[in-house]
């Protein structure tokens, strides 16, 4: 029986972190029931790899050998483009021996260890993903046509083991032959959800290849000239697809063309017919062009500056009248080619996370929530999963992915770890905990009419961010001046040991570890079923107190708005994980109240500049009575802001203003709730 047999013995009872017996996932890998993510063996020599300057096929080739090396045993650590912390940094601070070895000589020293290669096909990109999941099952690495044709001579004599090219037309088919012939022997465990690789520019799309049909010659800013535009086609009938374009007329100023409704109409009849950013929108989208997508106006896709978007629309053989319907406004220049463009991008492949992918043998894939067609597979993936099963990578269509990403996930039951710019996880996950430091019992000043505040960093969900972006901001001097609350996971503890290690030496008495978003993953608690719910926080609960984060910053949304806890879910967050208060979304205003008479909730209200937080801050004292205290949580942007604004902020403020960490925050707020003192 595989082990994802064995694991369908047991799914109807219990939840995917609770499995009764330890299981020994692979021969270095162990994955006790009650862990949320597995361990594998202590690194004790390290062989380091630099692909930084490495074309992504090398990337990609050596990180499923590190999956299946360091599956048994870490031994390679890839330095692969790492964040602004420097590509040594945490490599030193791990204190494991280490050598350095070129790639070619990397792959002829773990040869034997290797079974051949899986070759993906660079013009389905998603093979990528396919071959990945393959990597894991078949102990092989991946490579391209190209660096196959190599791989194959000495010294290294690898043989390809399966080839994808040819197999599948498009991204939809490889996926669908992967759920039906490959899912069955991954792993339950875990789903890995990664882009297959990152978009490269070839060069400009020549200016002839379209012909410009509708344009606006105004420099339009108020959507006034907003209404449904005709444009008959039929004279680019060349073949089995229209392709229409649309760009700023004006692109110096960054307004241009928005839409928000597509129709295209054949010898009468209504063929295609989608709302721009909507869940059918993808299937006709040949390239995005970096434009962007918003729920504003009912959705709409916006281009400004030098950004585009073309759509690839279907021409039933025999058409002979073809009609476009356009729901437009703004700077619009709307072009069309009754021809097949020639690419201007290509897929890079790169290797992060994939070394954790093939290790544990999870499947990998990157569909679409907003895509019809790719949502109905992506849910019959998250139905095969038991409640409390993790989705480590990142969702596509950026932040609208993100929040119908993880609202989708959340309705099964899954919760979510951005982890797809993590590198070395084989290796980090090798690491050991040391346990967090014993914290003095916060001392809570007496309560006065003061404005109090305290300062949160956001991000703290995001296993990359807690290794690449919160090092760099960990490491600004001025941290430690001004107190500072500081999100992050409790699952570095299996994840990533060491780096929660270096976090808990190093804080100050201003700096105070808290998880989230939503506590021991990231998920929206309202969506998630109510059966499993509290289950699910109950198995967490013991990683907030083992990590050092007792406190808990939480997500909760639907249908991409931020919405309060239910009294249900409330009551679960309260009782399951023993919190004295919550802090909850990132909003544009901030607010306490009281749920179920016993939780206090303060939103987080977010700013992303020093002159906003003066700005939120000012206001707030302008409309302050005096005669009770106010209470605001301040969310810092993380990408934006660093300590050192924290403390130009806090050296600006008058002295109606006390800043304070989150356990003092929470206590104050209970007592001005006139709640008793929190006991855990």
């Amino acid at each position: 029986m595989t082990l994802a047999g064995s694991w369908r013995v047991f799914a109807p009872a219990v939840l995917a972190l609770c499995l009764g017996s330890p299981i020994a996932w692979a021969a270095g890998i162990t994955w006790p029931g009650g862990q949320m993510l597995p361990t594998f063996a202590e690194p004790r020599q390290l062989d380091v790899v630099d692909v930084i300057n490495s074309p992504g096929e090398v990337k990609l080739l050596m990180a499923t050998l590190q999956g299946i090396v360091n599956r048994t045993e870490p031994r390679l650590y890839l330095l692969e483009s790492p964040g602004g912390e420097g590509p040594y940094t945490w490599l030193r601070d791990l204190g494991v021996p280490y050598s350095l070895l070129n790639w070619r000589n990397a792959v002829v020293k773990y040869r034997d260890e290797v079974q051949g290669m899986i070759v993906y096909d660079p013009e389905v990109p998603d093979t990528i993903n396919v071959a990945t999941t393959l990597a894991g099952l078949r102990d092989a690495v991946v490579a391209s046509p190209e660096l196959a044709v190599a791989l194959a001579q000495e010294p290294y004599g690898l043989q390809i083991v399966e080839d994808l090219r040819g197999r599948f037309r498009n991204k939809f088919e490889a996926y669908e032959w992967q759920y039906q012939h490959l899912w069955p022997d991954t792993t339950r465990r875990m789903l890995i959800g990664l882009s297959p690789g990152h978009t490269r520019t070839i060069g400009a799309r020549p200016a002839d290849a379209f012909t410009t049909v509708l344009v606006e010659q105004t420099q339009e800013r108020t959507a006034a000239n907003r209404k449904i535009y005709e444009i008959d086609l039929t004279p680019f009938i060349e073949g089995p697809a229209v392709y229409v374009r649309f760009e700023d007329n004006f692109p110096e100023d960054g307004w241009g063309p928005a839409l928000h409704r597509l129709q295209l109409e054949a010898d009468g009849d209504i063929i295609v017919d989608f709302i721009a950013y909507g869940p059918d929108e993808g299937e006709y989208m040949f390239e995005d062009g970096n434009s962007q997508a918003n729920s504003n106006f009912d959705g709409h896709r916006y281009a400004d500056n030098d950004r585009y978007f073309i759509y690839e629309l279907p021409v039933p053989e025999g058409t002979e009248k073809l009609i476009l319907y356009l729901d437009l406004w703004n700077q619009f220049k709307v072009s069309v080619s009754g021809k097949r463009p020639a690419p201007t991008t290509y897929i890079e492949p790169y290797g992060y996370l994939r070394d954790y992918a093939v290790a544990n043998r999870a499947m990998v894939f990157w569909l679409r929530p907003n895509v019809t067609r790719e949502r109905e597979l992506f849910e019959k993936i998250l139905a095969d999963v038991a409640p409390g099963t993790p989705y480590l990578g990142w969702f596509a269509d950026d932040i609208a992915g993100e929040f119908s990403g993880v609202e989708l996930a959340s309705s099964h039951g899954v919760y979510v770890l951005a982890a797809d710019w993590f590198n070395n996880m084989t290796v980090f996950s090798g690491t050991r905990y040391k346990g967090a430091p014993d914290r003095p019992e916060t001392t809570v000043r007496p309560l006065e009419n003061k404005i109090y505040v305290t300062f949160i960093f956001g991000e703290g969900d995001n296993l990359q961010y807690n290794q690449h972006h919160m090092r760099v901001l960990w490491d600004d001097p001025n941290r430690g001046k001004v107190p500072i609350n500081w999100t992050s996971s409790p699952l570095l503890i299996d994840a990533a040991p060491a780096i929660l290690n270096y976090y808990h030496a190093t804080a100050t008495e201003n700096d105070l570890l808290i998880a989230g978003p939503s506590g021991v993953g990231y998920f929206y608690g309202n969506v998630w079923p109510s059966d499993s719910f509290a289950e699910f926080l109950a198995a967490g609960a013991p990683y907030l107190e083992r990590s050092g984060m007792p406190l808990v910053y939480a997500l909760n949304r639907i249908n991409e708005q931020n919405v309060r806890l239910t009294p249900q879910v409330a009551r679960a967050y309260e009782e399951q994980y023993g919190l004295p208060g919550l802090f909850l979304s990132w909003e544009s205003q901030y607010n306490t109240y009281l749920m179920n008479r016993t939780l206090p909730v303060s939103t987080v209200r977010g700013v992303g500049s020093v002159q906003e937080a003066l700005t939120v801050l000012e206001e707030a004292k302008a409309r302050w009575t005096g005669d009770r205290p106010l209470f605001i949580a301040v969310g810092l942007l993380a990408w934006n802001l660093r300590p050192t604004d924290a403390l130009l902020i806090v050296n600006r403020l008058g002295p109606e203003f006390e800043v304070v960490l989150a356990e003092e925050y929470l206590a104050l707020l209970r007592e001005s709730f006139r709640l008793p003192p929190h006991v855990r």
